[in-house]
């Protein structure tokens, strides 16, 4: 029998957290090199010296460099190295992260890459010169016109032009998007405007940038794209006649968008609320796909996100007189109205204690100040999110040491995992970390190193 001792089951993790440690002696920073599993988090430190940098190069392991060339602290000189790297995964790496401090030399390089991803990045990058995202309008790959189409919101009218008038259409469909990467969305010149309405690539993007008279809203209408519909639903200028035509509007999404207008009366508003949350059961893959055609799936799938979004739904003009939406039947227009920041007391403790999971949350972070802490655990407790999601309004909510250590020793497995949150916490109760957790600490463990 061997007297080597056994590797503990989670060793690797235990070495990940000690490479993020900012208390490990500087001496076994180099011992972390040859442990090759994980991410090469040890090249992420910020306290690396050249001389280790130089080293972590020289070892040459993909993952130990690909770190490195993620490391936001990385000196500029490392940075042109990396940028001619071999392996384009490493230079894909440094288009990534290049920064305000990367010299325009590194961008300059990495622009004419051979490699897509690398431009791909670079065109993702909001820290690449002016001229030469620019420059990426004329790539001769279509992915990265995309690219920038979908992430430059910003760029200056000369290039949009370009970008809009693409002669690939996935191209074109990018620049006049309804969704975009950033904040503000594009507006697209007002010259262009008939012709993106003419193209059906481009037509959803363009409605709420045209002009409605009666002709273009009637023809938008009976467009066969639901994006179209949808977009059109929202319209400030949407005349009432189809407004009320477009609440019966096949797709939920388009109904939705009617549900959320502000001139829409009551008894339309109600109807599309009970069905949105009650027609269509949810869409069930394994065992409905077999046996629906392709529109019937996407039009399942889409009244699935309506549904979704119905519980989302963020509506500015309640935001703005939530007083007159705080006994709203529907939750999304009393969660609008809990976010305004404006509600008297008596108003805050009705919504603390909502029916529904996620106007009580709502309240709560709005209302951090008027929280008790039966409240905010009872809201914890009772969270619902609408997805999955690692966020919980403990996160935010605040809860004193007290309720921290009696959540420590909760029979639920999910209020444990507050524990680690209390520096003071007893030793008994901290020990239930996680082993990433406790490396991370400041007890610094070296033993096995």
């Amino acid at each position: 029998m061997s007297d080597t001792p056994s590797k503990p089951v989670r060793f690797d993790t235990v070495l990940e957290g000690l490479a993020q440690n900012p208390a490990l002696p500087h001496e076994f920073v180099r011992r972390l090199f040859p442990h090759r599993k994980g991410m090469g988090t040890v090249a992420k430190r910020p306290d690396r010296n050249d001389g280790v940098i130089a080293e972590i190069i020289a070892i040459d392991n993909h993952w130990l460099t690909h770190s490195l060339a993620l490391n936001r602290s990385l000196p500029p000189a490392f940075q042109m190295t990396l940028a001619e790297h071999p392996d384009p995964g490493i230079r894909a790496a440094v288009a990534s992260r290049a920064g305000a401090a990367t010299p325009r030399e590194v961008y300059e390089r990495l622009v004419d890459d051979t490699d897509i991803r690398v431009r791909e990045y670079l065109a993702q990058n909001d820290h690449t010169p002016t001229d030469l995202l620019s420059r990426l309008a004329y790539d001769p790959d279509p992915k990265i016109r995309v690219t920038l189409a979908e992430w430059w919101t910003q760029a200056p009218e000369p290039v949009r032009r370009i970008l809009l008038t693409d002669p690939d259409k996935t191209v074109r469909a990018a620049a006049c998007a309804t969704y975009f990467r950033g904040l503000p969305h594009p507006i697209p010149p007002a010259d262009l405007v008939p012709a993106l309405l003419a193209d059906p690539v481009t037509r959803a993007g363009a409605v709420r940038h045209c002009t409605l008279d009666s002709a273009t809203a009637h023809r938008l209408a009976a467009d066969p794209d639901d994006d179209v519909r949808t977009e059109l639903a929202e319209h400030p200028d949407l005349p009432p006649s189809l407004r009320d035509v477009l609440a019966d509007d096949p797709s939920a999404r388009v109904a939705l968008g009617i549900f959320a207008r502000e001139n829409t009366p009551e008894p339309i508003r109600a109807a599309i609320h009970a069905r949105i949350i009650s027609d269509a059961p949810s869409f069930d893959w394994l065992s409905d796909a077999d046996a629906m055609d392709d529109v019937k799936v996407e039009r399942a799938i889409m009244h699935d996100f309506a549904r979704m979004e119905l519980r989302t739904l963020s509506l500015p003009w309640v935001t703005a007189d939530p007083l007159l939406h705080v006994d709203s039947p529907y939750a999304c227009f009393r969660i609008s109205a809990a976010i305004s920041g404006s509600l008297p007391t008596p108003v805050v403790a009705r919504l603390l204690a909502d029916e529904d999971s996620g106007v009580r949350t709502a309240m709560a972070r709005m209302a951090r100040d008027e929280i008790d802490q039966a409240t905010a655990v009872h809201i914890d407790r009772t969270y619902r999110p609408v997805k999955r999601t690692r966020w919980r309004p403990a996160d935010d909510l605040p809860l004193t040491a007290d309720t921290l250590r009696r959540l420590a020793t909760d029979p639920d497995p999910r209020m444990r995992q507050l524990a680690p949150r209390d520096p003071d916490l007893p030793i008994e109760h901290a020990r239930r970390e996680r082993p990433l957790a406790a490396a991370t600490s400041n007890s610094v463990i070296v033993g096995r190193l």
